[in-house]
């Protein structure tokens, strides 16, 4: 069983057959049969996990597993602790509310400079979040940020459950161990 994790670059289409004039993830993974285990929208950045294993990219991806995904989050704009407890306790988007997330505000992270730069306003300062989610809807977080009205201008996806992002560079992968307690999960799952 192989699992490898990924510095999905800004830009980059979460797919390796091609896709229009879009790079795509066979640019940085020459390893075949793995596929990814959920997935980063082309404008985000971050960790994404990929393996050979059906049965572990199910229990990576699937909600009902409770993978918790954290991300740093830039937006437009400096929430109140009174708008940051809203995010905290869900957030109702058009295809219904949300499970409350963990979110903090920090000081900007440490990380790569992107190309190209985010858009920044003069006369609108940006701030940092820490946010994690339990479940994993389609720009999920964009939508959340932007529902509080904090537009979302750059998201770094640093951790999927015990795996995290540590000192990967854009466009660089490792293989990565699957942790016992998964193990099991899947051991369980293969007897049934």
């Amino acid at each position: 069983m192989l699992l490898l994790a990924l510095n999905k670059p800004f830009n980059v289409v979460c797919q390796f057959r091609p896709h229009a004039d879009d790079i795509t993830l066979a640019r940085f993974i020459d390893e075949p049969n793995v596929h990814p285990a959920g997935r980063l929208d082309k404008d985000s950045e971050g960790l994404l996990l990929l393996t050979d294993s059906g049965p572990l990219q199910h229990l990576i991806t699937q909600p009902r597993h409770k993978q918790p995904k954290g991300y740093w989050v830039q937006v437009e704009g400096i929430p109140t602790e009174a708008e940051l407890a809203k995010l905290r306790h869900g957030v109702m988007l058009k295809d219904g509310p949300t499970l409350p997330a963990d979110v903090m505000r920090i000081k900007p992270p440490t990380v790569w400079e992107r190309d190209p730069p985010i858009r920044e306003r003069k006369s609108i300062p940006t701030s940092w979040l820490d946010i994690t989610i339990y479940e994993g809807r389609n720009r999920q977080v964009r939508r959340m940020t932007a529902a509080m009205g904090f537009p979302t201008l750059r998201l770094i996806r640093y951790r999927i459950g015990s795996w995290y992002l540590n000192d990967l560079k854009p466009g660089e992968s490792e293989q990565r161990t699957v942790p016992p307690a998964l193990k099991q999960q899947l051991k369980e799952q293969a007897e049934k």
